[in-house]
């Protein structure tokens, strides 16, 4: 009996073991020098290799099937190999051109990192974003990113949206378009509804988590958003796009490229509009765009000039949701309104909205902004070594906000009161406009080195802000003195940002990679005049940030990378924080360090990341619930608080039909130590202060998690469902379950059909159903408190919509 279990057993191996067979080669250049790092994938699942400083691959443990293997190099022309039937150990080999597409990716080489660098990061192509690209702005179309949340004040992710990135808001993310600057030099922040459906000129995204590698524009504290725009394409392309669904939201979307004519030009063009009624009341979008590109490519040389611009109409939904109108409570409605100083028509409006309360009613409170973007880019691979580029930008912004204001004093807008008679009047109703008229110019240049063990970037960039902020009055109730567009404020600021940066990977072999990075960065600032409230403001500062970075990766086999990474970065305030804070209380500059350490395994039918990080902060800027003389919130720094925590993600090829990713992020944000301030209005004007240790960070959920389905039954049919979680999330830093935003569940469902005819490419053919099982919930709020008598707090929300659908059509030719 023995004997014939060892025979079996010896049967069964000996069939395992002749039943794995190994695919080795290698992938060189046209000189048939070797490509060291080039990527080499089995389609259709997720295993894939770096080649080693021979441009050697193997992959081990095959089953006998068929296989296509692809190989890739930046700058060289994307080549696949068919193996109809692997029997045997078999070798292939690649022989990749180059191509003219090298000339575009060196435009953002310099702000990205490569695929084994110890930089956490994930790359996103348009054709991942494209299926869902129905009308939303990017922060929804990337919000089943890793650590990734958004929010939209509309509540349809159409007009004003942005997201958090592991807690961390927009104005610690740092966004380059061909490494061009994105964020407001001022205010740090990034608003998509200025560039709308951006991401149908997008080529590809990469975000790095955390302090990320070196970058133009503003620090990066909880990450990095980079887009690249369309790169070459050598044929001539087309394609027109429409949908439409519910809220009145509709799209509409032209492409066209010439491709390469003459071997040397290239033009692309889009043309979009997008417009919406919102989901709550009268949030309605008006928004334009359009995009053109000219190029000129020689073998080792291009020029490439790239302008787009976006105007957006959007009625105003800042003001939120008030807590007692979300529950439905009719006499703390009440309540609400007699402590805000609701008038009858007011009051109205709120008890008889519902949760699609908007406290906007007069018509024409809008937000009218146009934004100009201008780029030209210049690129040369001086040698077989050596590359550069070097590109020059400028965007021109203009716009304003208008609010209805009633019963404001006219000493807001520096007028005398209005005497008739024996009679004087004090206040009146205004129509204001508040401006912002900005020009942001410069230039970011790269020189690169790469050979077979080392890859070096000396980049960097000087880059001018110019803008005025001015009020005017265009109608009044009583108009005193005043005349029709009458500037009752006006400020100007100039800022400069120069810095250059060095980047290294260095292969010490063909498991160890060390990375090195340093950047020096200079920031002057200087404004002056008068604020909103009239105060008179005059900040003249200067900063010198030296923020280095480093770290490591190990690949001890082809499934396996391990990583680690400390960075530190260093940020200056925002226009708000120098001109609300009292001169006395002058903000600091706050300081980053990020660790990370992380995991990555890659088989066959499966993909996993771990990534730990802990980003230590000191002197962060938060609200604290204080005021200055003329009652508006101040951010004041911290001594000391952190981010800690571990993010997963993967994908899993379940079977060739049916494929599954998720991500969950758990965390903990916390303040050491925080002192709220709260004011006392029952006998006067009294200040209390309330002290809380290890609290939590604002807006900062510790569970993130997305989960999704792809099943196609035939090849041009595809079902797919996403979902996702968020955790708690307080809505100031004392960790008051009173002041909170409750978690939230939702599930989005698409299809997409593939049809195919003469003279046509594609023609693809969407249905997507948003929040199926009608989650009624809120993605942002914020929260107030003070005291009169007894303590009085005043939450307020954002809530998103319901079950909703979108349908879409595009052809392609």
């Amino acid at each position: 009996m023995k004997k014939i279990t060892f025979l079996t057993a010896t049967w069964l191996l000996s069939f395992y073991s002749y039943s794995q067979y190994n695919l080795s080669g290698t992938v060189l250049d046209s000189l048939n020098k070797p490509l060291v790092g080039a990527t080499v994938r089995i389609l259709n699942s997720f295993r894939g290799i770096a080649t080693d400083n021979n441009g050697s691959f193997k992959f081990t443990n095959l089953k006998q099937q068929e296989y296509l293997i692809e190989a890739s190099f930046i700058g060289y022309e994307t080549q696949q190999k068919q193996i109809s039937n692997l029997s045997e150990n078999t070798e292939i080999h690649f022989i990749l051109q180059e191509s003219k597409n090298t000339l575009d990716e060196l435009i953002v080489t310099a702000t990205r990192v490569e695929e084994n660098s110890p930089i956490v990061h994930t790359n996103i192509s348009y054709s991942e974003i494209e299926k869902n690209n129905l009308a939303q702005d990017v922060p929804v179309l990337l919000q089943n990113s890793v650590s990734m949340v958004s929010t939209s004040d509309a509540g349809a992710g159409v007009g004003y949206t942005s997201f958090r990135l592991r807690g961390s808001d927009a104005t610690r993310i740092n966004v380059t378009i061909n490494s061009i600057p994105v964020n407001d030099a001022e205010s740090q922040g990034v608003w998509w509804v200025n560039m709308p459906d951006f991401i149908s000129s997008t080529e590809n995204i990469q975000i790095q988590r955390g302090v990320g590698a070196s970058t133009n524009g503003a620090g990066a504290f909880g990450g990095t958003v980079n887009l690249q725009t369309t790169t070459l394409k050598e044929k001539a392309y087309a394609e027109i796009a429409s949908s439409a669904g519910s809220f009145n939201t509709q799209k509409y979307t032209f492409k066209t490229g010439t491709g390469l004519i003459n071997n040397h030009f290239t033009f692309d063009a889009r043309a979009s509009k997008i417009s919406s009624d919102g989901y709550i009341d009268r949030a309605s979008s008006d928004l334009k765009s359009y995009y053109l590109s000219a190029g000129y490519y020689d073998k080792k040389t291009s020029l490439k000039i790239i302008q787009f611009s976006g105007k957006e109409i959007t009625y105003q939904a800042w003001w939120g949701t008030p807590e007692s109108r979300i529950k439905g409570n009719q006499d703390e409605m009440l309540t609400h309104a007699m402590n805000n100083g609701l008038d009858s028509a007011e009051t109205e409006n709120l008890i008889n909205s519902g949760r699609t309360y908007n406290y906007y009613q007069y018509k024409n409170e809008i937000d009218h902004y146009t934004q100009d973007h201008f780029q030209l880019h210049f690129t040369h691979q001086i040698n077989e070594y050596f590359s550069a580029n070097v590109a020059l930008h400028y965007t021109y912004g203009r716009g304003y906000y208008e609010q209805y204001r009633k019963k404001d004093e006219f000493s807001k807008y520096a007028l005398p009161d209005v005497v008739i008679g024996n009679d004087t009047i004090k206040s009146s109703d205004f129509i204001r406009r508040r401006w912002l008229d900005n020009h942001f110019y410069g230039t970011v240049y790269n020189i690169n080195y790469k050979n077979n063990l080392l890859s070096m970037t000396a980049g960097g960039g000087y880059n001018i802000y110019d803008g005025t902020h001015f009020g005017e009055l265009i109608w009044a109730e009583f108009a005193s003195n005043s005349k029709l567009n009458q500037r009752y404020y006006q400020s100007n600021a100039l800022k400069t940002d120069l810095n250059h940066f060095l980047k290294i990977d260095y292969s010490l072999t063909d498991k160890w990679l060390l990375y090195a990075d340093m950047q020096v960065r200079n920031i002057a600032y200087n404004t002056k005049g008068s604020d909103n409230d009239l105060s008179l403001i005059h900040i003249d500062t200067t900063f010198v940030f030296i923020n280095p970075k480093g770290g490591i990766s190990f690949q001890p086999n082809k499934k396996i990378r391990t990583y680690a990474s400390v960075s530190v970065g260093n940020r200056e305030p925002v226009r708000s924080d120098f001109i609300d804070n009292p001169k006395n209380k002058q903000p600091k500059h706050e300081t980053l360090i990020d660790y990370e350490a992380g995991l990555n395994f890659n088989a066959k039918k499966i993909s996993l990341q771990t990534n730990f990080y802990f980003m230590d902060y000191k002197n962060q800027l938060i609200l604290t619930g204080e005021l200055n003389d003329v009652g508006t919130p101040i951010r004041s720094n911290v001594n000391s608080s952190y981010r800690a925590g571990i993010e997963l993600s993967g994908k899993i090829l379940l079977s060739k039909k049916l494929n599954m990713n998720f991500n969950t992020t758990l965390s903990q944000n916390k303040i050491k130590k925080f002192t709220e301030i709260i004011y006392d209005y029952t006998n006067g004007f009294d200040v209390v202060e309330n002290i809380y240790s290890n609290t939590d960070i604002a807006y900062s959920p510790n569970i993130i998690a997305a989960f999704g389905l792809d099943y196609s039954p035939i090849k041009s049919l595809t079902l797919a469902m996403q979902s996702k979680y968020v955790g708690n999330q307080f809505l100031d830093n004392t960790s008051n379950t009173k002041r909170i935003l409750a978690p939230y569940y939702t599930t989005d469902a698409r299809i997409t059909y593939l049809l195919y005819a003469k003279k046509v490419k594609e023609i693809s053919v969407s249905l997507m159903a948003y929040n199926i099982f009608n989650a009624l919930y809120s993605s942002n709020g914020y929260t107030f408190s003070y005291i009169y008598g007894e303590l009085i707090t005043e939450n307020f929300y954002y809530p998103q919509a319901g079950t909703n659908f979108m349908a879409g059509i595009s052809v392609k030719f």
